[in-house]
């Protein structure tokens, strides 16, 4: 379960079986999406599994997650999605109602997010062999011109902002799983952040890193992007916008909210003359409203995530092993 993740297990997994099988230099930038020159344009390629459990939570679906997530990799590379496919694999006696519901979920986020639904595929396994519904969704959408975004331009000098509140949709898929409640309903974040990519890029075309946060949380997003670009990074662990109701739910269960699921959030590195019309309008954007500064990128400890604590201290922070929560996306 390690291995599926997002953390260090599943890193490893990567580079030691998949990138060695495939090898190719498309690949070898391990971005959200792949950039590809295509006919005179260039096109951002994504493709993502999705396991979730429950397959209803509050705040969105299985088919939900399925559009968004496959929409915001794409938009993590600057690209306006266009087209996406979507494949079920269903297990014996899931019942049609229920497949229905989720195909009316995905149906409704592809419209919302302005992408359509062009191919698709259905698979049946036996009972047992599956846990209701998965999907498989792939994407593809067109890069603007003088729009280079991926994790290797991260330079030091670079402005770190997340665009809103952090753990939500983890501890939403938790709170239902598992029956708890926090003293107020916990709704995921889920939602298609092609809209606010648009608006950042009408600020600047200048955007050097976009990731959203989803397995693995903010945590293994600003690692990962620290050891692609070979610098460091330095969050204000009082600027992370972590909600109340996320703080209390981690604190009673022992998790640590930076490392918990997003899939409505971002996180951009933008060069610091660009920063404060970023910013502006992420928060001129519905889903960006809560964007906030927390960090910066510098030259000291390349490749190393640090956290300036409260009370003045430093604090490493590591890329997770495993995952926190298993099938949250």
């Amino acid at each position: 379960m390690g291995h599926g993740g997002g953390g260090a297990l599943s890193a490893e997994l990567v580079r030691h079986v998949f990138a060695p099988a495939y090898g190719n230099g498309t690949l070898a930038a391990l971005a959200d999406s792949a950039v590809l020159d295509l006919g005179g344009a260039r096109l951002a390629f994504s493709t993502d599994t999705f396991v979730v459990r429950p397959l209803f939570f509050p705040g969105g679906s299985i088919g939900d997650l399925a559009v968004n997530g496959t929409v915001n990799d794409l938009a993590m590379s600057g690209a306006r999605p266009a087209y996406l496919s979507c494949a079920f694999v269903l297990e014996e006696g899931v019942g049609t109602a229920v497949v229905a519901r989720v195909a009316e979920a995905v149906g409704a986020a592809a419209r919302t997010a302005g992408v359509q639904v062009a191919t698709g595929d259905t698979k049946v396994v036996e009972a047992g062999h599956g846990d209701g519904v998965y999907l498989c969704t792939s994407g593809i959408g067109l890069v603007p011109d003088g729009v280079d975004i991926r994790p290797q331009r991260a330079v030091p000098g670079d402005v770190v902002i997340v665009s809103g509140p952090v753990g939500l949709h983890g501890v939403a898929v938790l709170s239902v799983r598992e029956g708890l409640e926090f003293g107020v309903e916990v709704e995921s974040d889920c939602a298609a952040l092609g809209g606010l990519v648009e608006a950042m890029l009408a600020a600047t075309r200048d955007l050097h890193v976009l990731r959203d946060p989803t397995r693995g949380g903010l945590a293994a997003a600003l690692c990962e992007i620290a050891a692609a670009a070979g610098v460091g990074v330095v969050v204000q662990e009082r600027s992370v916008p972590v909600p109340p109701e996320v703080a209390n739910a981690c604190g009673m269960l022992g998790l640590d909210p930076w490392y918990v699921a997003n899939e409505g959030r971002l996180v951009a590195f933008v060069p610091r003359a660009e920063a404060d019309a970023v910013l502006a309008a992420m928060r001129a954007h519905p889903l960006g409203a809560g964007a906030a500064v927390v960090g910066e990128c510098t030259a000291d400890h390349p490749g190393m995530v640090v956290a300036r604590t409260g009370l003045g201290g430093t604090r490493v922070v590591d890329l997770p092993l495993g995952e926190q929560l298993p099938r949250i996306c």
